[in-house]
């Protein structure tokens, strides 16, 4: 049973800081020149506390997690964020465009708009059968978020989990009044929260999601590190320091945005490998061992991205279908072969049949030769979301130039849905949800 509160946040004052110069990107897409921009927005940009510049001085005591606590702790004291009065949640819309408008989906250049709600959601562990991962996760980046979660006691993103209704839940969460808050991030996105405290609409909200399975899409690494906080703090046996809270104590929630998976405004976007530094690479080696596994037509090798886009589209109506490109060729490979079984070992079928999981243990593995490791740890491979810059790196004029790209359909929400509810898992970057949710639009101080 999914086990939903609504929660006091704490929410930056927009009488001393604007929103729109203090919320982030999620922290791991806040590229290096991303992080500068916020850093010059504002002193008050969360970037400080989610992903904070290190030092040369830094030590064991002063670091960037000791610097994040002292940030956090200040700007309450100072009241730069504040909290709000009234247990509640949060109705949280988003309107955009897709990116690359018609070469990215065939939902085209159209204005979309994705409905959802933060809240609070009782964390679980998986084998409980109520929160379901889709992808796997890698320890480094959850021992730096739980270094961070130790340091500040905050969680200042929010996990995005997807549940499955006809609309009810979204449907009571339509306000028809001025938001709250409103910010239009890098992207072109219109972020847009309204604070709702009405305890009958929070109790409505609550009961509809009671008999919900949660799977999540993004944050797997925060959601993760969450559960080992609340399993720390088990261990030392805390006691509850927030009467607010209704659970044991604040560290058996987590802050979460619920969006609908049936939405028309769901959006999975592809993300595109990119493989380079094989020193032996061939163009006909690839093609003559590819032919082990998929049947090939060589396409035109000068198509751009709308073009291999609407290739890909058209083809991937009748089952798997990847795009790969060199310097000088481009194959459309499709039709997988029976014999490709037997690299399959300990996969179910439904694993099998994803165009990802296809590239990945036929194509880099098999053909190319990388090993699990290096690709989890992306030593000749690169992901990229968008189409066009990943045919640039292969026809690159000057500098280092790829191999060859592979270009995908996006993955579908009911194939997540399915993977995640066998317990299962798919290749790291295997889903590509779009837009981003933003950091620091609420926090979720745990005292």
């Amino acid at each position: 049973m999914a086990d939903i509160h609504p929660f006091r946040a704490f929410r930056y004052d927009p009488t001393q800081v604007s929103p729109a110069n203090a919320v982030t990107q999620p922290y791991d897409k806040i590229t290096p020149a991303l992080q500068d921009e916020y850093y010059a927005a504002s002193p008050y940009n969360l970037v400080r506390i989610i992903l904070g510049r290190r030092e040369e001085a830094d030590t064991a005591q002063t670091n960037v997690y000791s610097r994040a606590a002292g940030y956090f702790h200040d700007w309450r004291q100072k009241g730069i964020l504040r909290q709000d009065s009234q247990p509640s949640i949060y109705a949280y819309a988003q309107r955009f465009t897709l990116p690359g408008g018609k070469e990215t989906s065939a939902k085209g250049s159209a204005e979309l708009e994705r409905r959802g709600f933060i809240a609070l959601g009782r964390i679980e562990d998986y084998s409980a059968s109520v929160v379901y991962r889709h992808e796997q996760t890698l320890a480094k980046p959850k021992a730096d978020r739980l270094d961070l979660l130790r340091a500040t006691r905050g969680h200042f993103g929010q996990i995005f989990v997807l549940y499955e209704d006809s609309g009810q839940v979204e449907s009571q969460l339509v306000i028809e009044r001025e938001p709250d808050i409103s910010v239009t991030d890098e992207y072109g996105v219109l972020h847009r929260v309204w604070q709702v405290s009405d305890p009958a609409v929070i109790a409505s909200a609550r009961d509809a999601m009671k008999e919900k399975k949660l799977i999540i899409a993004d944050g797997h690494h925060r959601y993760e590190t969450a559960l080992a906080y609340r399993n720390e703090r088990r261990a030392a046996g805390s006691a509850p320091v927030d009467s607010s809270t209704p659970s044991d104590s604040p560290h058996d929630f987590v802050m979460m945005t619920f969006v609908n998976m049936n939405s028309p405004a769901l959006v999975i976007l592809p993300t595109h490998r990119v493989v380079h530094g094989l020193s032996s690479f061939s163009e006909e080696s690839f093609r003559n061992s590819a032919r082990g596994f998929f049947d090939i037509d060589e396409v035109d090798p000068a198509l751009d991205a709308a073009r291999a886009t609407a290739m890909l589209r058209e083809c991937g109506r009748i089952g798997s279908c990847i795009l790969a490109v060199t310097a000088t060729r481009a194959f459309l490979l499709h039709h997988p072969n029976p014999n490709m079984a037997q690299v399959f070992s300990g996969l179910s079928l439904r694993q099998q049949a994803l165009d990802v999981v296809q590239l990945h243990k036929c194509l880099l593995e098999k053909v190319l030769g990388l090993t699990e490791e290096s690709i989890r740890n992306q030593q000749n491979l690169s992901y990229v979301r968008d189409a066009a810059e990943a045919l640039a790196q292969v026809r690159a004029e000057s500098g280092p130039r790829a191999n060859i790209a592979f270009l995908m359909n996006p993955c579908r929400a009911a194939q997540v849905r399915d993977v995640a509810f066998a317990g299962e898992v798919m290749p790291q970057k295997s889903t590509d949800f779009y837009p981003k949710l933003l950091s620091g639009l609420t926090i979720y101080a745990l005292d």
